[in-house]
Parts: structure tokens; C-alpha cells; sequence
């Protein structure tokens, strides 16, 4: 059914629409936070993959008109790939508010503790007196800043925010170490 040029020619197209789909992706999310010189750069090898892609199957379309699924499997493949991979590297920097009733004082202190600045606001909630916690942190301490947050008061409530620039007046610099930077895993 499939000779073997043909369906080594579509795999190739269907990767290669990976790679650059997935470039765009990443380039596109880049380019909205703000990081313009990466995002040249990607932009450059996204552009020089489709060309010679887009080129390859223009010129074998009406000889070879199976490409054409090739080409739009791996454009919808790389568009969730580009998503996951983003979201792996978990590029720029967030506002998280915590809203809680209780526990401002053990939430503060313990992100403080661990190098997260954390800035309390007081307030007046639907049923009484409340705290803010207004904290900008990178995109990836997103998951390890929202679990302490869950130990201590699992009733607290949050709100996720972009923040395109923060000033580096107080940045936040901590990250705890994983895999197998864990110190609990070190023999």
C-alpha cells in the first residue's frame, strides 16, 4: 500500500512539523512575556523548519497527496507538544494571592523561611477579617509555594496571575531542589 520512501519521507515531514510547531509554541508564549531575543532566535529555526518542510510537500503534494496528513498530524502533534514542553520549563514569573483566614502568620513565615518574599495585606472578607498573601515567584516554584500553602491551610483561597516584568528590587530566588538534588535521596 505504502511504499517505503513515501512512508519514510512522511515521517520525516511529520517530526519535522513537530520540532516546529512546538518552536512556535514556545516562541509565541516567550514573546508575550516579554523575552525578545530568545524569541528571535526561535523564531529563526521555527521559519528555516517549515520552509523546508512546507517546500517538501508542495512539491510532492500532487504525486504523493498522503503528505498532506503528514503534515497536519504533526502540526496538531507539535501544537501539544509545544504546550507540555512550555509547560516543563515553566518559563517567566507569576503573582499568587493567597487568601486565608488563620494561618497568615504560619504562611508567611514559613514561605519567608524559605527564601520566597511574601507581602501581607489585611482585609474584609464575606464573613469577617481576612489576610493577603501577595507573592511573585517564578512560574516553577509555582508547585512547591502551592503545597505548602495546601499543608497549611487547605481552605485558603488563590488566585494565579501573569506578571510580564518585577522590578529586582526583591526577587525571588528559591528553588528546592528535586530529583535527585533531593538531600533526603543522597546516600
Amino acid at each position: 500500500m505504502f511504499d517505503s520512501n513515501i512512508l519514510l519521507t512522511g515521517l520525516v515531514i511529520f517530526v519535522a512539523r513537530i520540532c516546529d510547531v512546538s518552536i512556535g509554541t514556545v516562541r509565541t508564549i516567550i514573546t508575550v512575556q516579554g523575552r525578545t531575543a530568545i524569541a528571535f532566535f526561535l523564531a529563526t529555526f521555527e521559519i528555516m523548519i517549515w520552509v523546508l518542510v512546507a517546500s517538501a510537500v508542495i512539491n510532492q503534494v500532487r504525486e504523493q497527496p498522503i503528505l498532506v496528513i503528514f503534515y497536519a498530524l504533526g502540526y496538531a502533534t507539535g501544537n501539544v507538544v509545544g504546550i507540555l514542553v512550555e509547560r516543563k520549563l515553566a518559563f517567566g514569573l507569576i503573582i499568587l494571592r493567597v487568601i486565608t483566614r488563620d494561618a497568615c502568620k504560619v504562611l508567611s513565615d514559613r514561605l519567608r523561611q524559605q527564601g520566597q518574599p511574601v507581602t501581607v495585606f489585611r482585609g474584609e472578607g464575606m464573613t469577617g477579617p481576612v489576610d493577603e498573601l501577595y507573592i511573585a515567584c517564578r512560574r516553577r516554584d509555582l508547585s512547591w509555594i502551592l503545597a505548602e500553602v495546601r499543608e497549611i491551610d487547605p481552605t485558603a483561597f488563590y488566585v494565579i496571575e501573569q506578571a510580564r516584568d518585577i522590578s529586582k528590587v526583591l526577587r525571588p530566588t528559591y528553588a528546592p531542589m528535586g530529583g535527585w538534588r533531593t538531600p533526603a535521596k543522597r546516600k
